[in-house]
Formats: structure tokens, sequence, C-alpha cells
């Protein structure tokens, strides 16, 4: 008779183990964009722009929620909405100003997060 060796909860531990580091793995290699990469994919196909939209998207809400966790932490806020409107439609006039506001600190290979923080902390400044 063979007995088992994991019980059907440990298997799920562990296959939970190595999920979560596969998931950590696979993040510590990603990158961020860098603004040629996004103005490369929004040129790379008559869809680009919407995924570049989207991406854009999903940095501003990522910004904000790191933003948040930090303040939640004990940081001081640099970005306040202060019953200010922000959605996600405005991502990307947020990301063009900013890089119009400052063209000469910009380079290509720096990453977009960079650009919205900044966007963000400049349009949405707190109040000392």
């Amino acid at each position: 008779m063979h007995s088992k060796v994991f019980s059907s909860s440990s298997f799920s531990v562990i296959r939970a183990c190595v999920l979560l580091l596969a998931g950590a793995s696979l993040a510590a290699n990603a990158s961020a964009m860098s603004l040629r990469e996004l103005r490369a994919l929004e040129k790379s196909n008559k869809q680009g722009i919407h995924y570049a939209n989207y991406y854009l998207v999903g940095v501003m809400e990522g910004v904000l929620e790191a933003h948040a966790h930090g303040v939640r932490n004990g940081a001081k806020p640099t970005i306040c909405l202060n019953d200010r409107r922000l959605e996600p439609h405005m991502a990307k006039s947020l990301y063009d100003t900013e890089l119009k506001r400052n063209a000469d600190l910009y380079e290509a290979d720096m990453p977009v997060q960079l650009v919205l923080v900044n966007a963000l902390a400049t349009v949405y400044a707190c109040s000392d």
C-alpha cells in the first residue's frame, strides 16, 4: 500500500507557495516601460494608442495606490486630490502636459511612472 505523502490541504499550500515564488520571480524581472517604449507602442498599430492609454491609466492608478500606501505608513503626502476630480481618461492629458511642461527634464529611457508621479504631484499639490 502506498501512503499519501501530502494531504490535499498541504498540496494546496505547496501549490500556492510555488505560484507565489513564480509570480515574485516574474515581477522581479519586469521593468517599467520607458518613454521610448510607450511612444513605440502608440505607433505599433492602429490599436497602439488605445494600449498606451490603458497603460497610462494603470500607471496612474498604481501611482495613486503606492502614494496612499506610503501615506498610511507615515510618509508626508505629495498628492492631494482635495475633492477635485481625477478620472481615468485624464491620465493621457496629465502625462502629455507634464512632458510639455518639462520637456528638457525627461529622457527617452526614463520610466513613464516618473512622468505621472510628477504630473500628479504638480496638478494635485498638497497645501502645507
